[in-house]
């Protein structure tokens, strides 16, 4: 028997599938298109389409930058709504940390900007160095319990509870928890609307992680 873990987490992958491949096909681009753009590797947008595989969160960050949607828009078909209320734990987790950690998508918008709320926990000792974002996306991060560091472009910030970050997260950052209870933080990212080809951008290689 399937359990509501499992069954939601199958729920997700072939979401993923079935908006990857119609935002792709809608756009008239190959899979070799979608790759280059993207900087995910054709394979494993073959496993993705395919329903085969569970992105990572920074696959799926780097495919949802391509086709100019957010995250959210990947997970769910998009629909016109007035209001819409999720509870927490229906949410996708996305990212599980070797610690015990964990980064949940709470919710997104499409217009006029990308808007991705994220709750995030990060136990003793996990790190999560993010994917590079588009040019101009920011990001708030606000700190609940506990003590975070956060590495924007090589330099180390130590934020505790109570505390709020904002920074320009279209260069390398990350972060990572030295303390020794768990952090708890929630997370706004903002990104300006349009798709991103990578493959304008020097230096960039093709990731699956």
């Amino acid at each position: 028997m399937l359990t509501d873990t499992s069954s939601r987490l199958g729920e997700i992958t072939a979401a993923v599938a079935a908006r990857v491949r119609a935002l792709r096909t809608a756009r008239g681009w190959s899979l070799d298109e979608l790759a280059g753009r993207s900087g995910v590797s054709k394979g494993m947008l073959v496993q993705i389409e395919a329903a085969r595989t569970n992105p990572s969160v920074g696959t799926l960050c780097r495919i949802a930058d391509a086709v100019g949607v957010t995250i959210v828009s990947l997970l769910e078909p998009e629909h016109e709504r007035t209001v819409h209320i999720t509870a927490a734990d229906f949410a996708p987790v996305l990212w599980h940390g070797a610690a015990g950690g964990r980064g949940r998508l709470l919710g997104g918008l499409n217009e006029p900007s990308f808007v991705e709320l994220w709750d995030w926990a990060l136990a003793p000792g996990d790190r999560y160095a993010s994917a590079d974002h588009p040019p101009g996306t920011r990001e708030l991060l606000h700190i609940l319990d506990g003590e975070a560091v956060i590495n924007v472009d090589g330099e180390d910030h130590a934020v505790v509870a109570g505390q709020t970050i904002e920074f320009r997260a279209d260069r390398p950052h990350g972060y990572r928890n030295d303390g020794s209870v768990p952090t708890t933080l929630v997370m706004v990212v903002v990104t300006p609307s349009g798709e991103w080809d990578r493959r304008r951008t020097p230096g960039r290689a093709s990731r699956d992680d």
